[in-house]
């Protein structure tokens, strides 16, 4: 829901710390694609505070979208990718959002006047669904989908080299540990301390992570339970809580075998 949580007055809402002004979660990953002499922008997730966040980060273009799964606060901000998928249109096609099948039906389902076969809008986001396989390459980086489960339903994380991003996990299968070996950086959420039907607490995020063993993992979609400053005190090293605006330097060269 982001912090400050609507209505709330508790400390982590009423927190000074910028680091507890949360925004809903999503990533960037950008590089340099020296073959094309320009920046290669992927994002995964565009919840209903991406056009904030692209304002923030100064994003001129967007190649490609992944989606986690299907919930509002990772999907309610595709239709903010319209002027991003103009530039992308002109320049050679539409921005290819991946998406699993439930994902992509309930995208179809909000955004019928973009994805329908008749839809007529003619500002709508110059988008394309596409399936999201096992492993997809974006302009020479692979996304590796890892499957976790947000409950009761299977959902998607991501492998992009040597870094990781998994939210909105309350189990992760044995097979899915496989892909997430020899990382460097890992992103876990970590909701609060109490236990939650589809979302890890903090104490199962600490152990994924020193069973998974990157050199660092960050926390993130986290509930106003937690404060910043208090949270990263209780946390072993290589462990702390993510913030807006994080930026993390990753080696994309590092693949997992097919």
């Amino acid at each position: 829901m982001g912090v400050p949580t609507l209505g709330c007055r508790c400390a982590v809402c009423t927190s000074a710390d910028s680091r507890d002004k949360r925004l809903r979660p999503s990533v960037l990953v950008r590089w340099m694609d020296a073959g094309a002499g320009r920046e290669r922008v992927v994002v995964i997730d565009t919840g209903p505070d991406f056009r904030e966040q692209a304002m923030r980060q100064h994003l001129t273009n967007v190649d490609a979208v992944f989606y986690t799964h299907s919930h509002a606060d990772h999907i309610l901000g595709m239709d903010d990718l319209r002027p991003l998928s103009y530039v992308a249109f002109r320049a050679g096609g539409p921005i290819p959002l991946y998406a699993d099948a439930e994902t992509a039906a309930v995208l179809e389902r909000i955004y019928d006047y973009t994805f329908a076969a008749g839809a007529s809008y003619p500002n709508r986001a110059r988008v394309e669904l596409k399936p999201l396989e096992d492993h997809t390459r974006v302009h020479g980086v692979d996304f590796v989908r890892v499957p976790v489960m947000h409950g009761r339903m299977a959902i998607s994380g991501f492998r992009f080299g040597d870094a990781a991003y998994l939210t909105d996990v309350s189990a992760i299968p044995d097979s899915s540990f496989e892909l997430l070996e020899g990382l460097e950086t890992l992103v876990l959420p970590a909701l609060r301390h109490t236990p939650h039907p589809s979302h890890a607490t903090l104490k199962q995020a600490v152990e994924w992570a020193q069973r998974i063993g990157a050199r660092q993992t960050w926390l993130t979609h986290i509930a106003h339970e937690l404060g910043h400053e208090e949270t990263n005190h209780t946390l072993p090293e290589g462990g702390a809580l993510a913030y807006d605006g994080l930026e993390v330097g990753v080696d994309l060269n590092v693949e997992r075998p097919a």
